[in-house]
């Protein structure tokens, strides 16, 4: 029998297609393991339990009467959404106190097109407060857990997505991803996630609305168990819409074309910090995989990544970055000393590395001559190698952070370490992170495939390839338990 908590998004289609399993038996197991791993991970804030298993229902019936061809592409499947999306009828909050009660009446262009290709949402998940840090972590729901070890970080921004689907409560879900949003919580939960090609997928909808430059840098994109499963996904999301006027047509090609032994792999072992062992063991691995299936593999220039993390944040100030202050607290002259005090006493409505990126970003606004000319010039000239080198047929294996998830709190020390992923984002590249096994903790490793921009299904079909060559680690879910942790989280609240 299939396992509805293990499948793939394509086993689970095909299951319910061919009557194996019904919409309600799969969202039921999934409403079910959200109840039972939720206390532990803390990573569903807003649930509409009720609404989709009327969903299912109906869909149910749907499925005695049609033929399945008749059907949509996602039908029957459940999914959850990152809290940044808007889904009428949940809170969309950003993660922030001031958004508070915000309830859109209208789905994102991402979230409705999920429904029309008939997912059913079960609900929204954590994210950091305002987005502006790796750890989901805000003063409305708390802090997310990972789902192999409660004691570290999920990442972020889309850690309450990354944690769900590596505990196996949903299937897919829907992040975004400006600095490593996606790649990041997929990396250190154990599951697939792909940063698409800027501007290919819709930003309408998403918190906070972004324009110009911003608006290719941030990108929205899914999470699933399996490789596999993200291309189909990125069909049904991609394309323009007249919503948005950001948005690009860019013809999506087919994994299927990706011949391996005309495939050429540059490995990128180093980085804006030197890597664990572990992890470049992981890039090796996944390297070695694809020498195997005839793929030319050969390292990528040493210290192509030194200045990335400089590079996005260069870029990212050129394209004129928001006030942080304002966005997480509607005050442009937030008093970051005396909210640093209210936190030690518990009072303030703001976490501590957001508080440490607002004052970070005062004193760099003081600072005269921050060099930023220079970083924004090697980010262009960074481009313009890397899309040359790689060509129609190339990509390049990177490590997708320093190493495993961290403990709670201790990326703080380590702020240059989200350079391995941040600084593709300014570059426009798509990339598809990959899990390739676990350290001797029991933590998920894996790695980052880039590739030239609109070379979106080649990323994938090579993570796929990966994925088949050192097996899925979606197979093997986490043992949570109440008893196996003291920490609990709050738990996600009914939507009205």
């Amino acid at each position: 029998m299939t396992d509805p908590l293990d499948s793939t998004l394509q086993e689970l289609t095909a299951a319910i297609r061919t009557r194996r399993l019904s919409p309600v038996e799969v969202v039921d197991a999934h409403i079910r393991r959200i109840e039972t791993v939720n206390p532990l991970v803390n990573a569903l804030v807003a649930a509409r339990f009720d609404e989709a298993r009327d969903e299912a229902r109906s869909a149910e019936q749907r499925l005695a009467s049609a033929s399945p061809e008749e059907l949509p592409p996602l039908f029957g499947v459940p999914c959850t959404i990152k809290d940044f999306y808007a889904v009428r009828g949940l809170p969309q909050t950003g993660g922030l106190v001031r958004r508070r009660g915000e309830i859109p009446e209208r789905d994102a262009i991402v979230v409705e097109r999920l429904r029309d290709a008939g997912a059913i949402v079960l609900g929204v998940t954590n994210v950091p407060e305002g987005g502006l840090w790796l750890e989901s972590d805000n003063r409305l729901y708390g802090r997310t857990n990972n789902p192999w070890d409660v004691t570290r970080t999920a990442g972020g921004s889309s850690g309450g997505e990354g944690a769900l689907i590596g505990a196996g409560a949903s299937p897919f879900g829907m992040g975004s991803d400006i600095g490593g949003s996606i790649r990041l919580p997929a990396a250190f939960c154990g599951v697939a996630g792909h940063k698409p090609t800027a501007r290919l997928v819709p930003n309408h909808g998403h918190w906070p609305p972004l324009s110009g430059e911003h608006a290719g840098y941030l990108v929205c994109g899914p999470l699933a168990r399996s490789a596999q499963d993200l291309m189909p996904l990125l069909r049904v999301i991609a394309g323009p819409d007249e919503r948005d006027a950001e948005a690009r047509p860019l013809e999506l090609g087919a994994p299927s074309d990706v011949r391996l032994d005309r495939l050429r792999v540059f490995v990128v072992e180093d980085g804006p910090v030197k890597p664990a062992g572990v992890v470049r063991d992981a890039v090796r691995r996944a390297a070695r995989a694809l020498e195997d299936r005839g793929a030319t593999v050969r390292p990528a220039r040493r210290g192509i990544l030194a200045e990335a993390f400089w590079i996005w944040a260069a870029m990212m100030d050129d394209a004129g970055s928001a006030n942080y202050a304002e966005l997480v607290s509607g005050d442009p002259n937030l008093p970051v000393l005396r909210e640093l005090l209210r936190v030690a006493r518990g009072r303030s409505n703001h976490t501590l590395p957001v508080l440490a990126v607002v004052a970070a970003q005062k004193l760099l606004g003081r600072l005269p001559g921050r060099g930023l000319d220079g970083s924004i010039s090697l980010g262009r000239a960074l481009q313009r190698e890397i899309e040359s080198q790689l060509g129609d047929d190339g990509v390049l294996l990177v490590p997708p952070y320093s190493r495993p998830a961290p403990r709670h709190m201790a990326p703080l020390l380590t702020p240059f370490d989200a350079g391995f992923t941040a600084v593709f984002n300014v570059l426009g590249l798509p990339g598809t992170q990959v899990p390739t096994g676990f350290d001797h903790r029991g933590l998920p490793v894996g790695v980052q495939v880039i590739g030239k921009r609109g070379k979106d299904h080649l990323t994938i079909a090579v993570a796929c390839a990966i994925e088949d060559a050192l097996g899925r680690l979606g197979r093997a879910r986490p043992e949570l338990a109440p008893e196996r942790s003291p920490l609990s989280g709050r738990g996600p609240r009914a939507s009205a």
